[in-house]
């Protein structure tokens, strides 16, 4: 049975670029491939055909034989395995590790896998700190590079060696049946290095224990779980590799007056039984420490609210602008009435009349149809 063209195996045209060979084939791959399809024979010819033509076609020499003489280059001892013999399981491992090695440290273990973890500070501020923002100093247990042998890992004088049994890669790789199986190297744990003569001050971890005082800017307008970042200020890296980041997570207290929602404040201001009744004005502190006066209108019910521009939380990076304040009225009733305050009352009830009481006059007419749809 005659061979498909490798070009066409992986649907692309003769002189596509490798990316597009490598786009094809990692797409073809992860669909055929065995783990994804137990038990049908068809997806593994195809798996192994799709590996074959990507193996010859990644290849610059390899592919300049096969565009010259085709299927032929390859029999007959004519540059290559043949296609009995072909070596596919190193064409999916650069795939497996494109898809996968940003979870497993880098395609070549090194550098990535010494950065050193990042770190989480939680900050807890006020609602006023939030509104106008905040330089805060934090103290922050962390490891530090060592200042012995500069984060090295090695004692003056000394330097860390390539890893035997890796390489250096970090990794290594045994091959098990079909597939090929990449672990951490055990001799250096992944970092691509030995060190023969560690430092004393850090027993070769290239780092120390420190608490460092650090200064961060809150901004104006940050709100609860706000992530700030600061970028190389984590643990330091094993033997000289990068340090992690330094997250901060912002948390606001409740405050006495004011609730948040987004951008705008709300809050709830008392009003007499006489100002809502004949008007008047009252007034309300603002977060930036002043106040403004809010206008009663006569015959003001609980529960009404006025709105207030400009008055709530700065919009972060919103170039000056602030949310609104919303001052919510509370009707507050009479406690501790004098025997006069009473009686004046009780006068004020006799004389009054239809529309002097217009949500409770509306609502026992509500109660009063309901009473009658029941009874009929």
């Amino acid at each position: 049975m005659s061979k498909r063209c490798y070009y066409e195996v992986l649907g692309c045209q003769k002189g596509a670029a490798v990316a597009e060979l490598k786009a094809s084939y990692r797409k073809m791959a992860m669909e055929c491939h065995p783990d994804r399809n137990p038990g049908d024979h068809t997806a593994e010819v195809r798996f192994k055909e799709i590996n074959e033509a990507y193996d010859v076609l990644k290849d610059d020499q390899k592919r300049a034989a096969y565009d010259r003489f085709g299927h032929a280059a390859f029999e007959q001892g004519m540059g290559g395995r043949g296609p009995s013999g072909f070596d596919f399981a190193g064409g999916f491992a650069d795939v497996f590790d494109d898809l996968f090695g940003e979870f497993m440290g880098g395609r070549r273990g090194g550098r990535r896998q010494n950065r050193g973890a990042d770190l989480r500070y939680n900050l807890e501020i006020t609602l006023e700190e939030s509104f106008s923002g905040k330089n805060a100093q934090l103290k922050v247990p962390s490891a530090v590079a060592c200042e012995g042998c500069g984060g090295t890992g090695a004692e003056a004088g000394h330097k860390a060696e390539q890893c035997p049994t890796c390489s250096g890669i970090g990794k290594v790789r045994a091959q098990q049946g079909f597939f090929t199986i990449e672990r951490t190297c055990s001799t250096c744990r992944g970092t691509g290095k030995v060190i023969k003569n560690p430092c004393k001050s850090c027993k070769g971890s290239g780092h120390v224990q420190k608490e460092r005082t650090l200064a961060v800017d809150v901004p104006a307008g940050v709100e609860e779980g706000t992530r700030i970042r600061l970028s190389g200020e984590g643990q330091a890296g094993l033997n000289g590799g990068p340090a992690g980041d330094l997250y901060i997570f912002v948390s606001v207290k409740a405050h006495e007056i004011f609730q948040r929602e987004g951008h705008d404040l709300y809050c709830r201001a008392p009003v007499s039984f006489v100002s809502a009744a004949l008007g008047g004005a009252i007034d309300v502190p603002t977060l930036d420490g002043g106040r403004t006066k809010v206008t009663i209108p006569d015959g003001t019910q609980s529960g009404r609210q006025f709105r207030l521009r400009g008055k709530g939380m700065p919009v972060l990076r919103g170039g000056g602008m602030h949310g609104d304040l919303y001052v919510e009225v509370a009707v507050e009733t009479p406690a501790k009435l004098s025997k006069k305050q009473k009686d004046l009352l009780r006068e004020f009830e006799k004389l009054s009349e239809a529309g002097t009481n217009p949500e409770s006059e509306g609502w026992l007419a509500k109660a009063k149809a309901f009473f009658s749809e029941t009874k009929n």
